[in-house]
């Protein structure tokens, strides 16, 4: 094991990349959304919000565009107590300032001059290969280059796995939604958990955002299954916020809506985080599609 280096995460996704690698004693700091692996609560606080995240999807949306209107980032790093933290490898991402802290916070909280022997790592996954590449990268910023080599392997063997378990049963079409007031299907990595897991994703495309969807092009593609898996949000948050769909027409029009065959799932622990646990994830789906009797599992639930 390398010696070790003071390392603040301010990804959701990287604390779990940096607990994957055996390295969860390095983290000295960490945001406001990293609660993965639990003991990494206790860790101080480099970050915050500028919108109400116990707000509306509706509500949500309309704080966020309001944020960007007036060229306000969405999340406020807290620059004082990030440099009193003295870190070696600050970890970030550039792939979407609207979930969560970019390099260009941090970059704002601290100017270039107090970066000055501190590491910036920015991460930016669209799909699985690059979020490999990724832990590869933490793994080399960190010195523990073999150790992330031997991660990315037991997750694509698990990935492998999955896809010879799956490969003969039925493969529904299905449509994964990643916001639900406006509509938003689910892109970058989330077509390939679903195609690993034995489905075909209607809607969203591997290796690009996630795109807005409207009610026409969701009802033309009239999915066989539906799993909702809204951003942020945890699987009863995602139960509770559900409850609005029912009050569109088009909504109960929908065959995967008829046939009781909507699903949510914990989009915030699972889906919306490119690391280790999108494994998880593709597991998760293969469970919801090919086992029909089961109502609910670990972070998921049929809603009907």
């Amino acid at each position: 094991m390398s010696q070790p280096l003071r390392v603040v995460s301010l990804l959701s996704s990287s604390t779990e990349i940096v607990a994957a690698l055996g390295c969860t004693d390095w983290l000295v700091g960490r945001s406001h959304e990293c609660d993965f692996p639990a003991e990494v609560s206790a860790l101080p606080v480099c970050s915050r919000p500028r919108l109400d995240p116990s707000a509306s999807s509706r509500e949500i949306d309309s704080q966020v565009k309001s944020l960007l209107a007036d060229q306000l980032s969405i999340y406020e790093v807290d620059g004082p107590r990030l440099a009193s933290l003295k870190p070696d490898v600050i970890l970030t991402q550039t792939l979407c300032e609207v979930c969560a802290v970019s390099d260009k916070d941090v970059l704002e909280a601290l100017g270039v001059e107090a970066l000055a022997g501190t590491r910036l790592v920015s991460l930016k996954p669209t799909c699985l290969a690059e979020t490999w590449d990724d832990i590869q990268t933490v793994a080399d910023a960190l010195g523990v280059t073999t150790r992330g080599v031997e991660v990315v392997r037991g997750l694509r063997h698990r990935l492998d796995a999955l896809r010879q378990r799956v490969a003969c049963r039925t493969q529904p079409r299905v449509a994964c939604i990643e916001w639900l007031s406006p509509l938003m299907s689910a892109g970058n990595w989330v077509p390939e958990l679903v195609a690993a897991a034995g489905g075909l994703s209607v809607v969203g495309e591997a290796g690009k955002h996630s795109p807005w969807l409207t009610w026409e092009a969701l009802a033309e593609a009239d999915p066989d299954l539906l799993v909702l898996m809204p951003c942020g949000f945890d699987l009863e948050r995602t139960c509770d916020e559900a409850m609005m769909l029912q009050e569109e027409s088009r909504w109960r029009e929908l065959r995967a809506v008829q046939a009781g065959r909507v699903y949510a799932v914990d989009g915030n622990q699972y889906f919306n985080r490119p690391g280790p646990r999108l494994v998880d994830s593709a597991e998760m789906l293969a469970e919801i599609f090919h086992e029909p009797v089961l109502c609910s599992g670990e972070g998921w639930r049929k809603l009907g």
